[in-house]
């Protein structure tokens, strides 16, 4: 009774520093809603956006006032260099960068990564959580 009394504290010890393990490795990213998006634009409070979607996505449906890149996936030189043509823009500033993505989450976190890389600070950059797709604010969106 004693034995298996512990080797279950031993195992539960070793789930938990595993927990911890794995939470120490996972990149942090900033994020922000898409209510919260539209009470900072409504606001006219100045931001960044940074549209990650590909050309046909964007000329569909986009947030008034993002900036195309086309950049999305992010997977390879091709795409980031797309996004070398908003780092002098936001370089010029201090608002915050907002990056939206299809559906805000591998592309957005690349770019998030690849901004970082460039130098943006990290208290900058936010992504749109559940991305363009999560976008349900029809005044503030242009497109088809």
């Amino acid at each position: 009774m004693m034995f298996l009394r512990r080797l279950i504290v031993l195992t539960l010890a070793l789930c938990a520093l595993c927990g911890l393990a794995v939470a120490a490795e996972a990149p942090k990213y900033n994020y922000i809603s898409a209510a919260a998006l539209q009470e900072r634009l409504t606001a006219g409070q100045p931001t960044n956006l940074v549209d990650i979607q590909v050309e046909e996505d964007f000329a569909r449906h986009h947030i008034k006032g993002a900036v195309p890149t086309y950049a999305y996936p992010v997977k390879g030189e091709a795409d980031t260099a797309k996004l070398k043509a908003v780092i002098e823009q936001i370089r010029g500033n201090a608002d915050p960068v907002v990056i939206i993505c299809p559906r805000g989450a591998g592309g957005a976190t690349r770019t998030y990564d690849y901004l970082l890389a460039q130098g943006v600070a990290a208290e900058r950059l936010l992504i749109l959580e559940k991305g363009q797709e999560g976008w349900t604010c029809a005044p503030l969106t242009e497109g088809k």
